[in-house]
């Protein structure tokens, strides 16, 4: 089965809104093992809408219509769906009933422009939603199943979970299972990734191999068809197996392993605790490890020496003439060991533009101290002042991971 998603919103098309819908229903009908060829953005306009909506039920089995349908004059989805599939627009006397009651349960007046959420295309039925005032949609047209579904995440989510999925899975006669497991490489770039796996994608069917390249990361994504979830995961064990032994320490993760979490892990294990001595990233790089709950107990804190005084004063730097340097990188970490008591300090000083700062724009010095030793090393990146800091924080944590597996001290 073929589903298609159609979109609908002008604040979409102006990007004031990020189409995560899209994503969201896209992951989930992978999940189902449905397929979605199509995805359409269209604004509030009838005449276009209209006419989006006719392509899609032309192309597709089945199409998922996400937004217009809320209590305002622009929410014109309902009278779209009308006029592409030949019906009525008819009012629901039940569903007015059900509108006035959740009003009152909440002690509120119900505005009369509520009331046109109990209209709906003719021979559609109307899936409840506890999450909010606006009914889901389901009706079919000439073979075709259409869905209409609030442009609110939360509602949105919970009736494709609910209703949907369930709908679209039994029309599909779909009994097979689409898993994936997504591996989270650093430091390599794609190309250098794509050329260790190449005969691995080539070859690959069940379990197929994709690359996916996003905030400095590149995750490869193994998926599996089967019968079952456990059958699929036996599926992507050797392929996984098989990525992790090429890609070595590039690999920190999978899934939802983001890098501040498998640094927790990796302190709580080894009964570390950290800190960090920040100049260029003013504090982001202590912001990235706090943001997890159960970061106090290994997270002692962190020190912002952005001018070189205090870098001076604090943290030791004995020379402050020539600040991005390794040297002064080294000596912050170690001062910063001192100072806060801390097992391990990560330390970042550099020049993040736009006017260079001894060293051009983009410059940066990363070092991290354990109870072992310390280790620095200069990076350039390219970019604006926020993107240039954006990623120090990133290799900032990077690194202090290697450090912690004991890898970056391999000569």
């Amino acid at each position: 089965m073929n589903v298609e998603v159609v979109a609908v919103g002008t604040e979409l098309l102006l990007g004031q809104i990020v189409n995560s819908n899209a994503s969201t229903i896209g992951a989930a009908l992978a999940e189902k093992g449905l397929d979605a060829n199509f995805q359409q953005v269209v604004g509030d306009n009838h005449e276009r809408l209209t006419s989006t909506i006719e392509l899609a039920i032309s192309r597709s089995d089945a199409v998922i219509i996400t937004g217009g349908i809320g209590p305002t004059q622009d929410d014109i989805t309902r009278e779209a769906v009308c006029a592409a599939t030949g019906r009525d627009l008819v009012f629901s006397d039940s569903y007015a009933e059900h509108l006035r009651r959740w009003w009152e349960d909440r002690g509120r007046v119900m505005p009369e422009s509520n009331l046109r959420q109990a209209y709906h295309p003719e021979g559609a039925d109307l899936l409840m939603n506890p999450k909010g005032t606006a009914p889901g949609l389901a009706l079919e047209h000439d073979g075709t199943l259409i869905f209409v579904v609030p442009g609110v995440p939360a509602e949105m989510e919970y009736l494709l979970h609910n209703d949907l999925l369930p709908r679209l899975g039994e029309a599909a006669g779909v009994d097979e299972v689409l898993v994936s497991r997504v591996l989270r490489t650093w430091g390599r770039s794609e190309s250098d990734v794509a050329e260790v796996l190449d005969d691995l994608y080539r070859s690959s069917t069940n379990p197929s191999l994709a690359f996916l390249a996003s905030g400095g990361e590149i995750k490869l994504r193994i998926t599996a068809k089967a019968d079952d979830e456990a059958t699929a995961v036996e599926l992507i064990g050797p392929m996984e197996a098989e990525v992790r032994a090429r890609m070595g320490s590039a690999v920190f993760g999978a899934d939802d392993d983001i890098i501040e979490k498998v640094i927790l892990e990796l302190l709580d294990g080894l009964g570390y605790t950290i800190a960090t001595a920040e100049s260029m990233t003013g504090g982001l790089v202590a912001a990235a490890l706090t943001s997890l709950p159960g970061s106090s107990s290994v997270v002692r804190g962190g020190l912002v020496a952005y001018d070189s005084e205090l870098k001076q004063k604090l943290l030791g730097v004995e020379d402050v003439s020539a600040v991005v340097t390794a040297a002064t990188a080294e000596a912050m970490a170690e001062g910063g060991r001192k100072l806060l008591d801390a097992d391990v300090v990560v330390s970042v000083t550099g020049s993040a533009g736009p006017e260079p700062l001894e060293k051009p724009p983009g410059t940066m010095v990363i070092a991290v101290a354990t109870p072992e030793r310390v280790l620095s090393k200069e990076l350039r990146m390219v970019g604006d002042r926020e993107r240039v800091r954006t990623y120090a924080v990133t290799n900032a944590l990077q690194f202090a991971r290697l450090a912690l597996q004991g890898t970056w001290w391999k000569p």
